[in-house]
């Protein structure tokens, strides 16, 4: 093989944008919306600071956005397992663009009240716990298994993307225009994605799913933990998570630490993201990896071993943003395989509520983790909280593989999957 097919072989394969007309349409609206999305969380944030001068009223607000999905994602899932997904995520993206509009009607009062700006937050998260899960498990629909890798690859891409460039694009808009043009901009990115997701062809369930209820969530909690493969993905993911995520301390190590001041804070944020963003745009080998279950294990070593050296780095701030680039490269590669391994072995008929549990434990572990890295550093320090963080996060990777063998063994064979040693297999 030449260098130059080694070298393309590198970066994303974007074979399902090319060959799966739907799965294009939903990735295309998404591109869109995402960034319109992300504006919307950036201005939020700021409009409650700007109206209360309070952080506690801006941790509200986060508690306010959680509380949605901690109670309703897992119920949600048992809804899309037995509705039309495309219907279903026109319903709710015509909701959240109802409610990006309400944010632009607060934003145009002189003294609009904090309650109604949570009220409406709380609503547009409620529909993100059923849009979110139904947009995911519709993936294995839109493509065959074997491009599946290559699509949740496109759609971390997608997501990483935006999340560089909302941010940015808000800022500016907010500075330049106001709140409430950066909020009308998230209202018109909804068109795009209404209309992709119109475009589509109807999503109605395959059949076999049980009526929406507690015993159709106990069917979907029973499945993923007798199914110990997708437990062991949501177990190590938690570790990664409650121990190696220290971004609650980034203020602090930024100021006292790094002496970088709020420039650097910045880098702090942006550099794990930066290092996703490229680690999905050279993910085009992905797709070949068929020892996935180790591939999951390695990415989650790599990254407690790249948050132990940014934590040792703080004699040299350039070099500790490379560690939190390479933190971030092997999280966003652990999602893309942790993803292939819920969506193909789970069946249709129990996929919306499965991923609303996989969308549980990635919403929740990041935040735990951020209380967990912040309390420990009360303790021993800011620096040793992040260090002590990322060797329990190794250990515990450790931990996981010895107490589920079945990670370490699973194995994917082009649209069949194996995975030795499965209590179902």
């Amino acid at each position: 093989m030449s260098l130059s097919r080694r070298a393309r072989g590198l970066f994303l394969d974007i074979a399902p944008l090319r060959l799966d007309r739907d799965y294009r349409l939903l990735w295309s609206g998404q591109v869109v919306a995402g960034i319109g999305n992300q504006v919307t969380r950036l201005a939020l944030p700021f409009q409650v600071w700007v109206l209360t001068q309070s952080t506690l009223a801006i941790a509200a607000l986060t508690a306010v956005q959680l509380v949605p999905i901690l109670v309703f994602v897992v119920g949600a899932g048992s809804i899309i397992d037995v509705v039309d997904k495309r219907r279903l995520l026109l319903i709710t993206q015509a909701g959240l663009a109802v409610c990006s509009l309400a944010f632009l009607g607060l934003a145009l009062m002189p003294a609009p009240p904090l309650i109604a700006i949570f009220v409406v937050a709380f609503v547009a998260s409620t529909l993100g716990s059923f849009d979110q899960p139904a947009r995911s498990s519709s993936i294995p629909r839109l493509v065959p298994a074997e491009r599946l890798p290559a699509a949740i690859a496109l759609n971390q891409l997608n997501f990483q993307a935006a999340s560089v460039v909302g941010p940015a694009v808000g800022g500016v808009l907010i500075a330049v225009a106001g709140l409430p043009v950066a909020y009308a901009v998230d209202v018109l990115s909804f068109g795009a994605s209404i209309f992709a997701v119109w475009r589509i062809a109807p999503l109605p369930p395959l059949g076999g799913a049980m009526r929406p209820g507690f015993a159709a969530i106990r069917e979907g909690l029973r499945f993923a933990l007798d199914r110990r493969v997708i437990l062991a993905t949501f177990v190590i993911d938690l570790d990664a998570m409650i121990f190696g995520m220290p971004t609650s301390l980034f203020p602090v190590l930024a100021l006292d630490v790094f002496r970088v001041g709020p420039a650097g804070l910045g880098l702090l944020a942006a550099a794990p993201a930066i290092g996703a963003f490229l680690g999905a745009l050279l993910s085009g080998w992905v797709s070949i990896v068929r020892r996935i279950g180790r591939a999951v294990v390695l990415a989650v070593v790599v990254w407690g071993l790249a948050i132990t050296a940014f934590g040792l780095s703080t004699f040299f701030f350039p070099l500790a943003l490379v560690f939190l680039a390479i933190a971030g490269a092997a999280d966003v590669l652990s999602a893309v395989f942790r993803s292939t391994v819920v969506q193909l072995a789970t069946p249709d008929e129990l996929r919306g509520r499965v991923t609303a549990l996989h969308i549980l434990a990635v919403t929740s572990g990041p935040r735990i983790g951020d209380i967990e890295a912040a309390a420990v550093a009360t303790v021993v320090g800011a620096q040793a909280s992040v260090v002590s963080g990322g060797i329990l996060c190794l250990l515990g990777a450790v931990a996981v593989t010895r107490l589920f063998p079945e990670l370490r063994a699973h194995v994917v064979e082009g649209r069949m999957e194996v995975a030795a040693g499965d209590a179902t297999a």
